[in-house]
């Protein structure tokens, strides 16, 4: 054993055993805090429900956690590639398979280790959960007994059964297959498949492709004895020899000879270099055996360049990796509460995670892989197992194959709104943005991009135009776009609209118009010349003041101030009104609004209440009854301070304006955010709830508040959004992502609503 793997092994014991041991717990989804509380959830409140259920039991989804819980069981006869270790042993894996159907899909994972390699004493066992749980994940059963397992337990339960050593490894390696076919210009009915292994993973590879066309005669099964052919006796079984087909090839060597592909669910150093010359041009070589796979990358690499190779590892590129099938498979199956899984609702989900590869990656999947630069080729054919649009393209797959081969017994009627919930399940602000998505997809807003030469706002501006949210336009050269988009290998986004502000027949328009507003400012017209031709956020700002264009995104390559600053000399506040950013903060259930967090360093008593009435409009115009507080570290003049001066005027000036939204202060966070506490001590106080606007009484608080909050809160933060100009704007920071970025588009297109 290297120094390195001995490292890695201490630091996992210390990982499983610190704190409190293990990997999992329980956590209640009711409030247990009062005498109420108790005897709602337990006796006598709890007789309701079970009655309902003796009288149907089909409630048993509506009243419990059954609808949202999977077992995950093994009796660890073949667990990871530590064999039979026994059902204790396999705890840990057990554990880790639950703890990832929490992070990926927000499913309740109990795992259940049961001590017998007796198959009957295992279906039996099993076979009476059903009350319980909504389906059940076996895992790390060795065959054969694994698929009398299966199949006993499929026929005996109404609930879903899916061996995901099986099936999970093979919807992974058919999505990575989709994408090489197409990659190499290849057809499921023609292939020649060879595939080494004969267990539980490999036959259900080889079963599936079949179902998805490759023709029986055209596929090759391999194990320790050599081909399984036709009238072959040695080493058989019924399930072995299912897939016996008419060759006189004795060897895996021969068998490769011109074979398009190779499923490789055997051991490290079963390929050879020499074998995988013998096989066709560009060669499709699925490597799965772990820890080391049948043949290394640059082994293959180094005799046939032109193969396309997929491994079981995360050090190498394109992982075939379970946790891009099960979660998302069990999701869409619990959420039309489905009878079963079955072949339909596998390729749907390879299907669906096989499309996914081929469009734009989101930054925060590249964040997780130390930057790598992820675009689909072939060395990426399968999602990264980080992507968040997996859950909703495959759950919802999944679902809707479901529901049209008849095994879901609760439909959902309607499918996008599904895909919304389902991303929401992960991402708390999912459901709000979506409904500012829904509302700009209906008005096609054109979003000027003002830095449109980057990487980031090319990549933004394809991602905001495919979601159909409106007409990007980039303010670049030509040629330089048409570089980056062809670097990227970027489709569909060539017909991107580009302007360049040295040459657009605008350019006299927007001199003049910039002219007349800073001629008594200090600027000569030669000086308008100049901004308008070499600064890309005025020129784009003259676009929206001017009517080219609804709104404009900027702020990628320079700091806020700079980029306020030259969009400011071009588009002026709004009447009666003041320029402030607003962060929105959705976290435990809760939405809550944070402002001024850019603008105004110390806001004066009036500014305050312009921010107020200007957060509280938004608020509204997102679906929130406001209800105000002036924020400072006093409650209500306790104890006196000079510096809660400007918070307690503010109040004033709310009042004198006769606003008709609640507010009041100053008051301190903690007040402000409890209702029970406020009305404690502070009965008097004007709020009918907790406070879901709060007013920071300066900069430095409202930046330094919602930051904190954006890197150690459970929550998730929209914005910050600018509000106050006579036409909207937004200004990202230098180190938004893409999705970043395609969301101030929105809001920004947004604000052009209200």
């Amino acid at each position: 054993m290297t120094s390195k793997s001995k490292n890695l092994d201490k630091e996992a014991l210390l990982f499983h055993a610190k704190g409190r041991p293990g990997k999992l717990e329980i956590a209640a989804t009711k409030p247990l805090t009062s005498q109420r509380d108790l005897s709602l959830a337990y006796s006598p409140g709890v007789a309701a429900p079970c009655l309902a259920i003796a009288e149907n039991v089909d409630t048993a989804y509506d009243y419990t956690a059954k609808g949202n819980l999977v077992a995950v069981i093994s009796n660890g006869t073949a667990v990871l590639g530590l064999g039979d270790i026994g059902a204790a042993a396999a705890k840990p894996v057990m554990e880790g398979k639950a703890v990832l159907f929490k992070k990926f899909a927000d499913i309740d994972g109990i795992d259940l280790e049961l001590d017998t390699s007796d198959t009957d004493k295992f279906v039996n066992a099993v076979s009476l959960l059903g009350p319980s749980f909504g389906g059940i994940n076996l895992e790390d059963i060795k065959a054969p007994e694994c698929f009398i397992i299966e199949q006993q337990l499929r026929e005996l339960m109404d609930i879903p059964v899916f061996h995901d050593d099986q099936h999970g490894t093979a919807i992974i390696a058919a999505a990575g297959l989709i994408n090489a076919l197409h990659l190499t210009g290849r057809d499921m009915k023609t292939i020649k498949i060879v595939s080494n292994g004969a267990g539980a993973a490999s036959i259900a590879c080889v079963e599936l492709m079949k179902t998805m066309g490759v023709p029986h005669q055209n596929v090759i099964i391999c194990d320790r004895s050599g081909p399984i052919y036709k009238g072959r006796e040695g080493s058989m079984n019924q399930w072995k020899s299912a897939h016996a087909v008419d060759t006189d090839v004795r060897s895996l060597e021969d068998a490769l000879v011109g074979a398009d592909v190779f499923l490789g669910l055997s051991a490290a150093g079963a390929l050879t270099p020499s074998m995988v010359k013998k096989m066709a041009d560009r060669p499709i070589i699925f490597a799965m055996a772990n820890p080391v796979p049948e043949i290394m990358p640059d082994e293959a690499k180094a005799v046939r360049p032109d193969a396309i190779i997929a491994t079981g590892r995360s050090d190498f590129p394109n992982q075939v990796n379970n946790v891009l099938g099960f979660p998302y498979i069990f999701r869409g199956a619990l959420d039309v509460r489905a009878s079963k899984i079955n072949d339909e609702m596998k390729i749907a989900a390879a299907e669906a995670i096989a499309m996914l590869a081929r469009e734009d990656v989101p930054d925060s999947v590249a964040d997780a892989y130390d930057g790598q630069t992820l675009s689909y080729g072939e060395d990426y054919i399968i999602p990264a197992p980080f992507d968040p649009r997996l859950i909703s393209s495959v759950s919802s797959a999944v679902a809707e194959m479901a529901m049209k081969t008849g095994v879901a017994r609760r439909p959902i009627a309607d499918l996008d709104a599904y895909r919304r919930d389902l991303s929401a399940r992960l991402d708390p602000t999912a459901s709000t943005l979506q409904t500012i998505y829904d509302r700009i997809s209906a008005k096609k807003k054109t979003v000027v991009f003002a830095e449109g030469e980057e990487e980031k706002v090319i990549r933004a501006a394809l991602s905001f135009r495919n979601a159909g949210y409106g007409n990007p336009i980039l303010v670049a050269r030509e040629h330089r776009v048409k570089e980056t988009i062809a670097r990227l290998g970027l489709e569909g986004a060539e017909d991107i609209p580009v302007t360049n502000a040295k040459i657009s027949d605008h350019n006299e328009d927007y001199i003049d118009f910039l002219y007349k507003k800073l001629q008594r400012k200090g600027s000569l017209k030669r000086d308008c010349q100049r901004m308008v031709n070499l600064d890309r956020n005025v020129f784009a700002a003259c676009m929206v003041s001017m009517g080219h264009a609804d709104t404009m995104v900027t702020g990628l390559t320079r700091s806020f101030k700079p980029s306020f600053e030259h969009v400011t000399r071009v588009i002026n506040v709004a009447e009666n009104s003041q320029f402030m950013a607003a962060s929105m903060i959705v976290s435990r259930g809760r939405t809550i609004f944070v402002g001024d967090v850019s603008v105004t360093e110390r806001p004066s008593g009036e500014e305050m209440a312009n921010i107020a009435e200007a957060m509280a409009a938004k608020a509204q115009q997102m679906g929130h009854q406001p209800r105000v507080a002036i924020l400072s570290f006093t409650n209500f003049g306790s104890p006196e301070s000079a510096i809660a001066a400007e918070s307690r005027r503010a109040i004033d000036v709310l009042k004198a304006r006769k606003v008709t939204f609640e507010f009041d202060g100053e008051m301190s966070a903690e007040v402000a955010l409890d209702y029970n506490l406020m009305k404690s001590r502070y009965p008097f106080c004007n709020l009918s709830g907790p406070a879901n606007i709060l007013v920071m009484p300066g900069l430095h608080s409202a930046n330094i508040s919602y930051k904190l909050i954006q890197q150690i809160a459970e929550g998730s933060i929209i914005g910050p959004m600018l509000l106050g100009g006579e036409y909207p704007f937004q200004i990202v920071n230098m180190s938004d992502s893409v999705h970043d970025i395609v969301q101030a588009a929105a809001l920004a297109a947004y604000e052009t609503l209200r």
